[in-house]
């Protein structure tokens, strides 16, 4: 008779879209068995009639990130175990930005390095910048990894062009490689010493709303696959909606944020109005609540995890200031609060779709690994602080439904009933896209 390593009993188990009572078994960081019937096993795990959900996946994060004279106020050893509280047992972060293959390998090395202290499983996505090289050979070189590029920062060197742009994209499908767009139309964005304030009408909505039409159009025309990161607005998903909804979920792929769900651009008219400052900024509450009517054609939520901390934000003028902030802790926990349900897809089998992890990650099914968060969907409490080495937590102090219990990597206990209980090491995960 077989005996596992962990059992984890008495669960409503998130399978494949619906909830099933009974038994999870792992063994060798593998799920091997879901059952009701009990079985022998090493340890037992009594889920309590609390939710067994896939280990989330985080596909958008900056861990010790530099931006100018400042970094990120996570690394990747801290950083991951603040995602493993808020039940992410996957997350991928960006190489620094390459103009030809031959910087790629040496970004590759350079930021594994730092990675390898993860206590949770990491992969990157490959990012170009003023990019002048051969762009089939590139694919061939990151066939794991998808491609980021930025339609703006031609000031620090790191546009591409919608030459190049094209030119990917018309051999994306054939290489099997997604491509990762920052969309900004660089022509509608005003940069320089201006005041917090001003951050919103600097980059507009039509800033955005613009770019993604612009690159949805490219990608219907060239038959690729474009994913699009951190959409801020309704408007622009709206936009997307009346002129491309066949395009979603089969070519287009569009990742929101917390933040753009909760917060508004009336922060940046608060006294610490600096705290708020990330790109793409908030938006109006008009296009927040437009945003939220639209959630069903969200792929995926990321979180853009990026916080700095408070003296090195508290700048006059924009220029100065480091742009990004936190939320990887809460990610689920305030979606989940908003839109129920719903939201488990977006955080598992979506984002392990579409970034070439599944069925390794983002489902419980025998086979894939044992990555795993007990969630209680009853709880009720008051965001109060977060594990973070920021020293501001932007959702303190809001009213959120549900808490993630305890997260397992692998079959190993990362947070065990809200206390911190693993310090293993993650692996790096390649990626082989399957759309």
């Amino acid at each position: 008779m077989n005996c596992y390593d962990l059992a984890i009993v008495n669960g409503n188990i998130y399978v494949e879209g619906e909830f099933i009572r009974g038994n999870l078994y792992i063994d060798n960081g593998i799920i091997k068995n879901l059952s009701k019937d009990i079985f022998l096993s090493k340890d037992i795990y009594d889920a309590k009639g609390n939710y067994v959900l896939p280990g989330f996946i985080d596909p958008h994060v900056h861990f010790q990130l530099r931006v100018g004279n400042e970094v990120s106020a996570d690394d990747f050893y801290n950083g991951s175990i603040v995602a493993a509280y808020g039940g992410i047992t996957t997350f991928i972060d960006f190489l620094d930005p390459v103009k030809n293959i031959e910087e790629l390998e040496k970004a590759f090395v350079d930021r594994k390095r730092k990675a390898k202290v993860s206590v949770v499983d990491y992969g990157f996505h490959s990012t170009i910048a003023n990019f002048q090289d051969n762009e089939e050979l590139f694919i061939e070189e990151i066939k794991k990894r998808g491609i980021k590029f930025f339609t703006t920062y031609s000031s620090s060197n790191r546009k591409t062009g919608l030459r190049t742009i094209g030119n990917l994209l018309k051999i994306s499908k054939r290489m099997k490689v997604i491509l990762i767009s920052h969309s900004e139309n660089e022509e509608l964005i005003r940069e320089g010493k201006f005041p917090v304030r001003s951050h919103e009408e600097n980059r507009p909505t039509l800033c955005e709303t613009t770019e993604v039409l612009t690159l949805a159009e490219m990608t219907k025309n060239m038959d690729g696959y474009m994913y699009i990161v951190h959409l801020s607005s309704g408007e622009s998903l709206s936009r997307i909606m009346d002129l491309y909804k066949s395009l979603i979920n089969k070519n287009l792929f569009i990742e929101s944020c917390p933040q753009y769900f909760y917060l508004s651009k009336d922060n940046y008219l608060l006294k610490d109005g600096f705290l708020y400052t990330l790109t793409p900024p908030l938006r109006s509450l008009e296009e927040i609540d437009e945003l939220r009517k639209n959630i069903d054609h969200v792929s995926v939520i990321g979180t853009d995890h990026c916080p700095f901390k408070s003296n090195e934000k508290a700048k006059e003028t924009l220029d100065l200031i480091p742009m990004g902030i936190g939320g990887i802790e809460y990610s689920f926990n305030l979606l989940y609060t908003m839109f129920g349900d719903k939201i488990i897809d977006k955080f598992t089998k979506n984002p392990a779709k579409i970034h070439g992890l599944y069925p390794k990650k983002g489902t419980l099914l025998p086979g894939s690994d044992a990555d795993v968060v007990i969630f209680d969907p009853l709880d009720r409490h008051k965001i109060k602080y977060s594990h973070s080495n920021c020293d501001y937590n932007l959702y303190e102090g809001l009213d959120v439904k549900g808490k993630v219990i305890t997260t397992i990597s692998r079959g190993r206990f990362i947070i065990k009933d809200g206390k911190l209980v693993g310090n293993e090491k993650g692996n790096y995960v390649g990626r082989e896209l399957k759309l």
